[in-house]
């Protein structure tokens, strides 16, 4: 191979290390800039107040944990339950048969929308789902709401539960929904499995595409997508508790509360 063949070879080559050189640094650069603007909220704590303090109107932010979140106190005579916090509760979702409920407890889990179906298969004479979640994963609270939604079942939190997060797209899959004295349904904005590693322009588009699920579900569930309001408003580490009238009024539930 001729002198001159040669130096255009490694010119060649040097104009491709080049771009890859470039494609690296901007790669580099993205995931700093997510991660550096990520760094003010990983070191700075939630200023909002605990669930010590009630909520109350125009006072509805709260700091929220998701495994380990205070439960409200349940009224005299409620059966006691085995766990005082989000953090006592079962890391992925619990199925219990209570007549003809199947009551659903724990964090919305990866895989638990597969696990739903198999359930709902396997039993017979289910007409309502009761609900105390902190939350969890998205995308398998949609699909399992749908699922709820499908086999026209009612949806109930009962009094002194909590539905947060992704839970409240379980409740809304109910044909009839209902929530008990004392009951708090929260939400916020979600992740939906992006990475904050990821180039940011991957991650918003990742966010809006979610985003976009959801709000088709709450329009498929008939409920009021100014719900959406609160959760696009409110941190991941906080938590918009809903009043009782908000409840109705966004649909949410259907029905006054009850036990």
């Amino acid at each position: 191979m001729s002198e001159q063949a040669n130096k255009r070879g490694w010119d060649a080559r040097r104009v491709l290390y080049a771009v890859l050189g470039l494609q690296l640094g901007m790669a580099v650069l993205l995931a700093g800039s997510d991660v550096l603007g990520a760094l003010p909220q990983l070191m700075r704590p939630s200023s909002a107040p605990g669930f010590d303090s009630p909520v109350a109107p125009g006072d509805q932010t709260r700091r929220f944990a998701p495994r380990d979140t205070p439960l409200p106190e349940r009224g005299p005579g409620a059966p006691e339950r085995p766990y005082r916090n989000t953090g006592d509760m079962p890391s992925r979702l619990e199925f219990i048969r209570e007549g003809a409920a199947l009551r659903l407890t724990g964090t919305i889990a990866p895989g638990d929308e597969a696990r739903m179906a198999e359930r709902l298969e396997a039993e017979e004479g289910i007409e309502r789902i009761t609900l105390n979640s902190p939350g969890g994963s998205v995308r398998d609270a949609l699909a399992i709401g749908r699922s709820i939604r499908a086999a026209e079942m009612n949806t109930h939190i009962e009094a002194g539960d909590v539905c947060f997060s992704a839970c409240p797209y379980l409740l809304a899959a109910g044909v009839a929904r209902s929530a008990g004295e004392g009951a708090q349904v929260g939400v916020h904005q979600h992740y939906f499995g992006e990475n904050t590693v990821l180039p940011a322009f991957l991650a918003v588009e990742d966010i809006q595409r979610g985003q976009g699920d959801v709000m088709e579900y709450l329009g498929d569930m008939d409920v009021d997508v100014r719900l959406m309001r609160h959760a696009l408003a409110t941190a991941p580490d906080d938590i918009y508790v809903l009043l009782p009238e908000e409840l109705l009024e966004y649909r949410l539930v259907t029905t006054g509360g009850e036990d």
